[in-house]
């Protein structure tokens, strides 16, 4: 699909981007079982309905937080780094577009101010919850993709 990017390094999916432009009928799922946090789009006709229903107790294992952006509003660059530190290329993001980080390691940097949700399983756990390392140097940054 042209409007979803599956953003890989060698055989490890770091993230999908789904862009704001995505229009398809129906239930489109983009991510994968494995992954902790699913990602959907969902577009019904007017007069559709679902079926009332409740979610049951179910006990899962995450291993890894995983997080989904949506940018509402301006531009943001993730930069992509292996869990070794290495950085490895980046993309852009613009309002609408939604992005599933699902493994290595990110940054960011706010090209034009920027609102955005952020949706990961919680409860936070402060600086345990993360290893914060230095940033690629601006001079070894590589943006692939739309440039937005």
């Amino acid at each position: 699909m042209e409007h979803v990017e599956h953003v890989r390094f060698g055989d490890q999916l770091y993230a999908i981007i789904v862009r704001a432009s995505f229009r398809e009928p129906g239930i489109h799922f983009f991510s994968t079982p494995e992954l902790s946090q699913q990602l959907a789009f969902m577009s019904h006709p007017q007069g559709k309905s679902i079926a009332p229903h409740r979610h049951n107790k179910v006990t899962r294992e995450v291993h890894y937080t995983q997080e989904v952006l949506f940018i509402q509003k301006g531009k943001l660059q993730v930069d992509f780094y292996t869990v070794g530190e290495e950085y490895l290329e980046s993309r852009l993001l613009g309002s609408g577009d939604v992005i599933l980080l699902c493994s290595g390691a990110h940054g960011f940097r706010v090209i034009e101010p920027v609102e955005m949700l952020e949706i990961k399983q919680g409860p936070y756990s402060g600086e345990n919850d993360k290893t914060r390392f230095e940033e690629a140097a601006a001079s070894e940054i590589r943006i692939k993709g739309p440039g937005l």
